[in-house]
């Protein structure tokens, strides 16, 4: 039975072509997320200059404070394809690198689920009760989970039983 790698290949493609063209998928994704990333990084960072940043209590801080890292660690996440790439250029492991840059890019969509449904939960503690803001957040984090990670994971799985 052949192996998963060489079931991805395209008729006639070399794995030399199959890392370069996974690599080139996997930028023209991050070129989608990475510009989001950025922008809520950027505001998270004009945030404690606001007016209404005194009002939050100290957890909301925390949180903020707690957003403001994994935004951070998203965009830094989301970035290292590109440094890891610039790095290893020319030196003949395209397959190491895409499935380096492909963990990055998970990893770093994850952080930016969690800083997004995080700064849902700051805004939505200055605007709402707690238990507003305490649904909402369980929402916005359960609708996170399905759509980026539970229904493509379902979806992998299911084909994989499919081609056995």
């Amino acid at each position: 039975m052949p192996t998963a790698r060489k079931r991805e290949a395209r008729p006639g493609e070399t794995r030399t072509q199959r890392a370069d063209r996974h690599l080139s998928e996997l930028l023209q994704e991050l070129r989608v997320a990475l510009p989001g990333a950025q922008v809520l990084f950027a505001f998270l960072l004009t945030v404690p200059f606001a007016a209404r940043f005194g009002e939050l209590d100290d957890a909301g801080r925390y949180v903020y404070f707690g957003v403001l890292l994994c935004t951070a660690i998203s965009v830094a996440l989301l970035i290292a394809p590109s440094a890891a790439h610039r790095i290893l250029f020319r030196q003949r492991d395209k397959e190491f690198l895409v499935d380096l840059s492909n963990r990055y890019a998970l990893a770093g969509l994850a952080f930016l689920a969690l800083a997004i449904t995080g700064a849902i939960w700051v805004v939505s503690d200055l605007l709402f009760t707690r238990p507003v803001t305490a649904v909402t957040v369980a929402f916005i984090a359960f609708f996170f989970v399905v759509i980026w990670f539970v229904e493509p994971i379902r979806r992998r799985s299911g084909l994989k039983r499919k081609r056995r």
